[in-house]
């Protein structure tokens, strides 16, 4: 299972990332909030353990954008704030668990597997159309059991469409999750993703269709239904 851990604290992170490592998981770890933001939206994850107290930007301002791109993974706020105020903001803002430092590993690791549990848990684990299949807790998208390579904004994209397969997303809401910090990029942007994914979704029997004044929507292959 792959973690991302956001923390600034150097001695912290190194200790941190070594004793989950022990316990199976990998993990890759940033400091900076600007590219913690880019490294969950871009790559894929099973958790995210978050700081609140990190520069660039703050953790709260991370939950914020993470859910309002449509991003649902699993997110642990472990941090020195351990009042309630504290924890209420963490979690309206966003988080799924919330740890106070100073903090017991053997708890953490708990609250990790059992976050884990119930994200990766019963048919909302998985989402289908046609032959395509998108699995949550990794990211990942298949045909079959082999991987499908996407770009990331590719992906940002699919994501959107199949969560809700057969139903329209306007060009707008698709231009904020592909393009989230890019407020210079016209509309016309989102037809050039939508060109590429079209061929690469060829062999898995969906297809993206073009409503106009509506959006787009991604069912299965006409032929095949």
């Amino acid at each position: 299972m792959k973690i991302l851990l956001v923390e600034d604290d150097v001695d912290m992170s190194k200790a941190l990332s070594r004793a989950l490592e022990k316990r199976g998981f990998q993990v890759s770890a940033c400091a900076d909030g600007t590219q913690a933001l880019r490294q969950i939206r871009d790559a894929a994850h099973d958790l995210v353990i978050l700081d609140l107290n990190i520069p660039g930007l703050d953790g709260l301002h991370i939950l914020q954008r993470t859910r309002s791109q449509g991003i649902e993974t699993p997110i642990i706020v472990l941090t020195a704030r351990g009042a309630v105020g504290d924890r209420v903001a963490g979690l309206h803002a966003g988080a799924d668990d919330y740890l106070a430092k100073p903090f017991d590993l053997e708890e953490l690791e708990a609250r990790i597997h059992a976050l884990l549990r119930r994200k990766g848990g019963g048919e909302e684990a998985q989402q289908k159309c046609g032959q395509l299949r998108f699995e949550r807790s990794s990211g990942a998208f298949y045909h079959g059991d082999l991987p499908l390579e996407f770009t990331p904004r590719e992906q940002a994209l699919l994501k959107a469409l199949i969560a809700r397969p057969g139903h329209a997303v306007n060009r707008e809401r698709l231009l904020q999750l592909v393009f989230p910090d890019d407020a210079n990029v016209q509309v016309e942007a989102i037809e050039v993703v939508i060109h590429r994914l079209r061929k690469k979704l060829v062999a898995t029997h969906t297809e993206i269709m073009t409503l106009r004044g509506l959006g787009y929507l991604l069912r299965q292959a006409a032929r095949d239904a």
